[in-house]
């Protein structure tokens, strides 16, 4: 299937019916609306989208208090479980019930603020009592000044002192009593005459004293006993405003409906700004894959009084991308629009990488116990849980990618390494040999690692392949011819002879390999430079052609080593965890620290390995295989639809 062709549309019907029929596309998802090409005024919905924004914003706050303080109990299955289900008649009951459902969002915000609130009024009455604690041994208020024939002065130097010391340095008739002091501090109580007030004040000053601010005629334990009520009454705040918190997430439903329902309004109004406008009527353009066009001009012209062109889109339209394919390539979409979508000119590169990516990912983890997991846990969440179209799509992707690897691992004899040998010969005193169905990497790297050659050549022939299929089709035969042939000569003449290094290679093929590769050789020199007007371009070209074709194939070839060495990787390090839990003399410890160790130690070594076999294979796709054919840059198709996180109408669109 692929890419799916595009019609676009023109729409012109009743102004009456403008927002009735927006709803109806939105809830459809198959039509991307795109500015009316026509000179027709728009309309200004700024005013209603903000006002949207912000009632959705106030609901979304509300369900993240919700969240905090009255947490949901969800298992994995919900965690995985995609949007709930709703008819069309049911999600109209809800939104009537709108104005009660922001009442409690505003509730629980409003609690929310006096827990805050609270804290920081509690934030601030402990520092408060931490900086009373120093003044605890004071006995006078700390708004003390005096009495009528004395002044008194309470406050702090930011340095140690001693009484006497600095008792010296005030007038006569002054006392100094250190109420607590430090390396940084010295908290004081000074009290002297009144006729010696104001010059004690001036040396004080001259000493950076700094007097309290308090303006409570109370002690300072006092205070501290004043402050401990405040953050009782406080906490007992906090404790009444959770419990109503929690008392309203019996509401968490409701509005997660909110969310979504203010969520698609605001889509709606926005989409209304791409429509033209006349005094009686409007006009939509956009566009919509051709498998859906008949369907929806049907359900439009019933429905509504409208006319509904499909016409095919200009070469210089922005046309946007859909893809649309088998259930076996559909899972590893994603890894296309990983990299980009397919242009124009593009063919869509899911159903040509499909294949390879699956065998790639299995040789790399390539361990039977590990892909037995892998499909079963998998399997599980394709049957239990209600999953969104990607996720379903993901997990489909990793159920396939544990076929492979449970294939690849028995093949190779690997299930959680050697655990078979393992268990063999330390609890049951056999010698078990070798159980792999093929052969066993450790046993023959260089078996492997021509292998992985090989496939990576059969994996970049392809992409030539494809590359060879465009031109052919865009009516460029000779080039296909020119631009594939040689290729194919030259490195089905050198891998004769490039492995025969490694291993004994029957004579006849590098008997054959030899004037294969020297055809190619001379066919790429004489054809590569054919764009060149002048005989000195057209050789030239033709050997840096020849560089190029050396080199860059053969960096791409050495890059599937990466399947021997991941796959190597995965094997050892299981062998290596079997070994530390059989360490032991003991049986009955070595039985007890094996389970242990297998338990921990191939669960990380599988999602170590797991997320390299995932990131190389997508390399193998993007790096050598794209490069032969695919230049990527389209456009996303992205339609108008119901863009929700909790909710999705049941059997409303074409395409579910």
């Amino acid at each position: 299937m692929a890419k799916l062709r595009m019609k676009k549309i023109e729409l012109i019907a009743l102004l009456t019916d403008s927002k009735k029929i927006v709803e109806l596309l939105q809830r459809r998802g198959v039509v991307e609306l795109c500015k009316n090409s026509e000179d027709l005024p728009g309309t200004n919905v700024s005013a209603i989208v903000a006002e949207f924004e912000k009632f959705r914003s106030t609901v979304s706050q509300a369900l993240d208090v919700l969240d905090r303080y009255a947490p949901e109990k969800a298992g994995l299955s919900g965690m995985l479980s995609g949007r709930t289900e709703v008819e069309k008649h049911a999600f109209g009951k809800e939104a009537m019930q709108l104005e009660k459902i922001m009442a409690a969002a505003n509730d629980i915000l409003k609690s929310s603020k006096l827990i805050n609130d609270a804290e920081a009024a509690i934030t601030q009455s402990e520092i408060r009592t931490d900086t009373l604690r120093q003044w605890l041994p004071l006995d006078v208020p700390m708004n003390f000044r005096g009495t009528d024939t004395t002044s008194a002065f309470i406050g702090s130097v930011p340095f140690l002192v001693k009484a006497d010391e600095f008792e010296a340095e005030l007038p006569e008739a002054c006392s100094v009593e250190v109420i607590s002091a430090s390396k940084e501090q010295s908290n004081l109580f000074i009290l002297c005459g009144k006729a010696n007030a104001e010059e004690a004040e001036q040396v004080l000053r001259a000493s950076g004293f700094v007097a309290v601010s308090e303006s409570e005629s109370c002690t300072p334990q006092q205070l501290m006993e004043r402050c401990s009520a405040e953050q009782q009454k406080y906490e007992e705040e906090i404790a009444a405003a959770k419990e109503q918190i929690s008392g309203l997430a019996e509401k968490r439903r409701e509005l997660r409906f909110a969310v979504d329902y203010l969520q698609m309004r605001k889509d709606k109004y926005e989409a209304l700004t791409d429509l033209g406008f006349t005094e009686n009527t409007f006009v939509l353009n956009g566009y919509v894959p051709e498998k859906y066009a008949a369907q929806l001009e049907k359900e439009l012209t019933t429905k509504f009084t409208a006319s509904v062109t499909f016409t095919d889109p200009g070469e210089d339209e922005d046309v946007p991308v859909l893809l649309e394919n088998s259930s076996f390539s559909s899972p590893v979409e994603g890894i296309t629009k990983m990299y980009a979508m397919p242009s124009k000119k593009d063919i869509d590169p899911t159903p040509v990488m499909s294949f390879f990516y699956y065998l790639f990912f299995g040789m790399m983890l390539s361990d039977a116990g590990y892909g037995l997991i892998m499909l079963i846990g998998t399997t599980i969440v394709l049957k239990k849980c209600r999953l969104e179209t990607s996720m379903r799509k993901t997990m489909t992707m990793f159920r396939n990618c544990g076929i492979s690897t449970l294939i690849w691992g028995a093949l190779f004899g690997s299930w959680f390494g050697d655990i078979v040998q393992v268990v063999g010969r330390e609890f049951l005193g056999k010698e078990i040999g070798s159980i792999a169905l093929w052969f066993e990497p450790m046993d023959d790297p260089i078996k492997l690692l021509l292998y992985s050659f090989g496939l990576g050549i059969l994996h970049l022939f392809l992409g030539v392949a494809v590359s060879f299929r465009m031109s052919w089709n865009e009516g460029r035969k000779l080039d296909a011819v020119l631009d594939t042939l040689p290729i194919y000569m030259i490195i089905l003449g050198v891998a004769p002879l490039g492995a025969s290094i490694l291993t004994e290679v029957p004579g006849v093929l590098k008997s054959l390999g030899t004037p294969l590769l020297l055809a190619g050789v001379v066919l790429l020199v004489l054809t590569s430079g054919r764009s060149s007007k002048s005989v000195f371009g057209k050789f030239f070209g033709g050997l840096y052609a020849l560089y190029n074709t050396a080199t860059g194939w053969l960096s791409d070839i050495l890059s599937y080593s990466r399947l021997l060495a991941l796959g190597l990787a995965t094997g050892s390090i299981a062998g290596v965890i079997n070994l530390i839990g059989t360490m032991p003399e003991n049986r009955v410890m070595k039985a007890v620290l094996l389970i242990v160790v297998f338990i921990v130690g191939h669960t990380v070594n599988m999602a170590i390995n797991l997320l390299g076999a995932y990131v190389h294979t997508d390399r193998l796709q993007f790096v050598e295989l794209f490069s032969k054919f695919y230049t990527g840059g389209g456009r996303e198709f992205a339609p108008l639809t119901v863009n929700t996180q909790y909710i999705k109408f049941k059997e409303e669109k074409y395409n579910e």
